[in-house]
């Protein structure tokens, strides 16, 4: 039966991306996985599994109006109705498409119908190899909206690819925070695992996080990143977490061996079996027993 391993942090640069590519490397060693980054804003797990890209898609999302001018009677109609400052006047009117929000409200207005609603293309998703199994991705254009469609879209795509595989687990990489991309990447997955630093506000940021997946029901553990930076913040987390229920599955110590691994495009327990392995080892081992 298909399993969803979702990672998430409440900020980016927690180390996330790290513990995913560490997991990814674990877990083929065990069993048939699919991976999905669902951080479509800043995609970066791409970076440690070297993909091979298999299939590209387009994504379409978001409207934007379109003044014919033929059509157009400069009438000033739409630039009266338009909340957003987008349209700009002349002797044919246009309309700023990085200020154009797609609300339609001057498309409804021209008296003459010159305004259409075309919708953008917004990005694209992949299905690439790795090394590790399957990689589903995407990147969504500057300034483009509905990252947590393409999110939907990336996960939904990976779910459909590994039932038809039968891939014993979808491992996804989610995008930092709280918002809307992050509830698309959660709802439906079997485990949270999430990642947090020993600081003030990586602890407050984790409140959050847990709020968000608490809401939308689904189980959460905790791996505290670089926790002998700060020991006595990492005890104060562990005590947070043990007073919620929440498991502490491992505690990561800081070590530059990590960043060498990254440079050099490989997951750190692929390149090295010292301490910072041998606790991502037992995060694994912690989330192995929840799924």
């Amino acid at each position: 039966m298909l399993k969803q391993l979702v990672v998430l942090s409440g900020k980016g640069g927690t180390g996330k991306t790290t513990v995913t590519a560490a997991l990814a490397h674990l877990a083929s060693e065990e069993m048939p996985l699919v991976l999905a980054d669902a951080d479509v804003d800043a995609a970066n797990l791409e970076l440690v599994l070297d993909p091979v890209r298999q299939e590209v898609h387009d994504f379409w999302s978001g409207k934007l109006a379109i003044i014919d001018p033929a059509a157009c009677t400069a009438c000033g109609r739409c630039a009266e109705v338009c909340r957003f400052e987008a349209v700009i006047a002349g002797d044919v009117y246009q309309v700023d498409p990085l200020a154009c929000e797609g609300c339609a409200a001057c498309a409804y207005q021209c008296p003459v119908e010159a305004i259409a609603m075309q919708e953008q293309h917004a990005g694209r998703w992949f299905r690439s190899e790795t090394r590790f199994g399957p990689l589903f991705h995407a990147h969504l254009f500057a300034g483009r909206e509905n990252s947590g469609k393409l999110v939907t879209t990336v996960k939904q795509q990976a779910n459909v690819y590994a039932l038809d595989t039968k891939a014993a687990l979808l491992l996804i990489d989610g995008p930092p925070g709280i918002g809307c991309p992050v509830i698309s990447a959660s709802v439906g997955t079997d485990l949270a695992l999430l990642v947090v630093e020993p600081t003030i506000s990586g602890a407050h940021d984790l409140e959050r996080v847990l709020a968000t997946t608490e809401h939308f029901r689904v189980p959460a553990m905790v791996a505290i990143n670089k926790a002998d930076l700060n020991p006595a913040r990492s005890d104060q987390i562990a005590a947070y977490c043990s007073e919620w229920g929440i498991e502490v599955v491992g505690r990561i110590p800081y070590d530059t061996v990590v960043t060498e691994a990254m440079v050099a495009g490989q997951p750190v327990t692929a390149v090295e079996d010292g301490a910072v392995s041998r606790a991502l080892r037992e995060v694994w081992a912690g989330c192995k027993r929840h799924i």
